[in-house]
């Protein structure tokens, strides 16, 4: 399986949400930057990516 292109990429505070297609059906992904930071989460939809990355609260 080759490597996902991401598009659409955003920063809502330490997180990043992507777009990427995977099997024929776009992805989202929302993951945390912060070291130490093992946050990341994929989702059918951009909204529920981005409401992940609004409140996600770092342990780090």
């Amino acid at each position: 399986m080759t490597n996902p292109r991401f598009r659409n990429v955003r920063r809502i505070g330490p997180v990043q949400v992507a777009s990427y297609l995977s099997r024929g059906r776009n992805r989202h992904l929302a993951a945390c930057t912060a070291p130490n930071c093992d946050f990341s989460a994929e989702y059918d939809s951009r909204a529920a990516a981005e409401l992940a990355a609004r409140t996600h609260r770092c342990k780090a």
